[in-house]
């Protein structure tokens, strides 16, 4: 074997696992496997998972905080204008720098696949040609997967459509839209129906900003839902942010929640900025602004975690860490129950990976060997301490490597290091 993972523990709790890996794919998976490696690596118990799985970001906007200058409200309306200011002064080469960088933390932070939205309301599409250059680039080491994303409105932006349809064209995969920002709810209705239907010509995939927004009356998610359910798109098709459902009434969401499942429609909340940019003309009591998470699960609906924004005109904070998403998420949907907070991890793991359509993803025999060893014994202790990445490993080849998160202390009558972890086993001994 090329490498062999020693006691590993699983997602699933399953300790003492061995993992072995041959050309780029995971070979076997079992305990004490009788086979050597010409590299091997003791995970010592520690927690081994797929990789990481944004399925919500913008990486033509990342690490742009403060050009050309700083959103002081911090809203999501001058982040708009914001970015809107900035289109112009855009370059290429710079583009594709803070891109480049921006995916060199990603894999640091064991995040190797990405589904990014890409501003088409640039006649120029610069940011496309970036950010597919960017995708090319980083293809040996990171699966970067782009949506059309008509920012400024499909129908409000002139030349939106056309731009859209030409970023397709030279090899944007997803199509995407924002119909809440059309000028009427009229028009994000046509919004969506033009976009279905060409994806729907196209075979491809739909992600569709809808409905981020206080307004409890938005009700683009349904419509999202109906063109999906009647174009036979279940499965390929997800609904971002979706921040009114905070706003709606019980009954409409008891109606709402069955057509989404019915129509195969996917969710993907994006805890840290929705808790940010939500709300904001609220007083007190303030609505916590994300989406429904704890009930789009209890109603079989895909749902997904997405970071969104990291150092641009929305967000001046991030690190591309999908920890401290799952994090916020469980805190803010207040999921503290074992299997709820499982479920956080799965929303940046494996529900993302199946929303992207990603192929070889998981940790069975003939997936793509891509993994990562987190310093920590379990999904929950690895949300806890925003745990570090030991390694991360693409296609079996080690990408990064790290130090487990200890501190040497000084402390009279203490243990010399401190461990963060905690062993319940160790402790009762």
């Amino acid at each position: 074997m090329d490498l062999v993972i020693r006691n590993a523990t699983l997602p699933n709790g399953t300790p003492g696992i061995d993992i072995a890996i041959e050309s780029g794919r995971i070979a076997a998976v079992g305990h004490a496997l009788p086979l050597r490696g010409e590299q091997e690596i003791d995970a010592g118990g520690d927690l081994v998972t797929p990789p990481f799985v944004d399925a919500h970001f913008h990486m033509d906007a990342t690490l742009s905080h403060g050009l050309p200058r700083i959103n002081k409200s911090g809203t999501l309306l001058e982040g708009i204008a914001l970015w809107g200011e900035l289109k112009p002064a855009l370059t290429q080469d710079a583009l594709v720098e803070r891109a480049m960088q921006y995916c060199d933390w990603a894999v640091a932070r064991g995040l190797l696949a990405i589904r990014s939205h890409v501003d088409v309301c640039d006649d120029r599409l610069l940011a496309v040609e970036a950010l597919l250059h960017v995708k090319r680039r980083v293809a040996p080491y990171l699966d970067l997967q782009l949506v059309a994303f008509p920012q400024d409105g499909l129908l409000r932006s002139p030349g939106a459509l056309s731009n859209l349809k030409r970023a397709i064209a030279l090899g944007v995969e997803v199509v995407g839209g924002i119909p809440h920002f059309e000028r009427s709810m009229e028009d994000g209705a046509k919004s969506i129906l033009l976009l279905c239907e060409f994806a729907a010509e196209k075979g491809l995939r739909v992600d569709m900003h809808c409905d981020e927004s206080d307004d409890p009356l938005s009700r683009h998610i349904e419509t999202l839902a109906y063109h999906t359910q009647r174009l036979g798109m279940q499965g390929m098709v997800a609904g971002s942010h979706l921040t009114s459902m905070h706003s709606m009434d019980n009954y409409y969401v008891s109606k709402l929640l069955p057509l989404i499942r019915e129509a195969g429609v996917a969710a993907i909340a994006n805890p840290l900025i929705n808790i940010t940019l939500q709300g904001r003309q609220d007083t007190y009591p303030k609505r916590r602004g994300m989406t429904r998470v704890p009930e789009l699960l209890a109603a079989g609906i895909d749902v997904a975690f997405g970071h969104d924004c990291v150092m641009d005109p929305w967000y001046s904070l991030g690190s591309g860490d999908m920890l401290e998403v799952a994090h916020m998420g469980l805190h803010v949907a207040q999921m503290t129950g074992q299997e709820a907070m499982q479920a956080c991890f799965l929303a940046v793991t494996e529900t993302p990976a199946r929303i992207l359509g990603l192929e070889g993803y998981g940790l069975t025999p003939g997936c793509h060997a891509d993994l990562v060893i987190l310093d920590a014994g379990n999904t929950i202790e690895a949300i806890r301490l925003r745990a570090a990445r030991r390694f991360v490993i693409r296609r079996g080849n080690i990408v990064s490597q790290g130090p487990a998160a200890q501190a040497k202390l000084n402390l009279p009558g203490r243990p010399e290091r401190v461990d963060f972890r905690h062993m319940p086993e160790r402790m009762a001994r």
